[in-house]
């Protein structure tokens, strides 16, 4: 029999654009002294044997890489052009410093876009010394692999932007969402370990609310389900985490999964 590839998957961060706390903020959450209450923008680390990739790099990219640890890196993902899932991208210099090699970035039209125009930088054709370098590579919706890491985009409407999850073996990321069509959750079912946004309880133009990401959590039926990009007006994490479904909890900073 074929041997199984173990992905050890790490939440860097499972916060909303802004972050929790949120500058400024006095709530009862932003005041939270539980560590499962502060939450660095929405990101994750998927690292097997032989290959180490991240998902988004927002404007904690370098906080995340620091606190867990991650010292190589053979490629950077997007799931869509916002800022809190790619301001960080200049931070990728670390480690093309380290390595000794461009890095490898995957993403579609849209995200190169946003890229070539804000780190206008990294792609002159006369650069200064010292910024990043970058390989871009685009996707469609076709399964793509990076090293031994296979990947199967997910396509999902952010409001009316279109934006990407990924399916990687039996794991599936779903951020920054809040349409998904029945062919693309046919994609995701069979998962064992999903993960969803749930930004709040109240609804929004663009992000699943608690409700419709515990539903669709039902519809898909993984063995565990996780919600990320989560606001502080969702709650208190020992308050909600407790009363949700069996099979669906709270996703924190730092929770790592695995997955084949």
């Amino acid at each position: 029999m074929p041997v199984q590839k173990k992905h050890t998957i790490t939440f860097l961060g499972t916060g909303t654009s802004q972050g929790v706390p949120l500058i400024g903020c006095t709530c009862n959450v932003c005041t939270s002294i539980d560590s499962k209450d502060k939450r660095l923008r929405s990101s994750i680390h998927i690292q097997t044997a032989n290959t180490s990739i991240v998902i988004d790099t927002g404007p904690d990219f370098r906080q995340q890489m620091l606190r867990a640890n991650i010292n190589t890196l053979d490629a950077v993902v997007f799931t869509h052009g916002h800022k809190d899932h790619t301001a960080g991208f200049d931070d990728i210099r670390a480690f093309n410093y380290i390595q000794q090699k461009d890095m490898e970035v995957f993403c579609d039209e849209r995200v190169e876009e946003v890229l070539r125009k804000d780190f206008d930088y990294v792609f002159s054709d006369y650069k200064y010394p010292g910024v990043p370098q970058a390989n871009l590579h685009r996707i469609s919706p076709a399964p793509f692999s990076i090293g031994d890491i296979d990947l199967t985009p997910i396509d999902l409407l952010h409001y009316k932007l279109p934006v990407y999850g990924f399916r990687v073996g039996d794991f599936t990321y779903i951020t920054d969402a809040n349409a998904i069509s029945a062919a693309e959750i046919d994609k995701v079912k069979g998962s064992k370990i999903l993960v969803l946004n749930a930004l709040r309880k109240e609804p929004h133009i663009s992000h699943f609310t608690l409700d419709e990401a515990i539903a669709l959590a039902q519809e898909i039926g993984a063995e565990q389900t996780f919600f990320t990009h989560i606001s502080h007006q969702l709650g208190l994490y020992n308050e909600i985490d407790p009363i949700l479904p069996k099979g669906i909890s709270l996703a924190y900073d730092g929770l790592q999964v695995t997955s084949e």
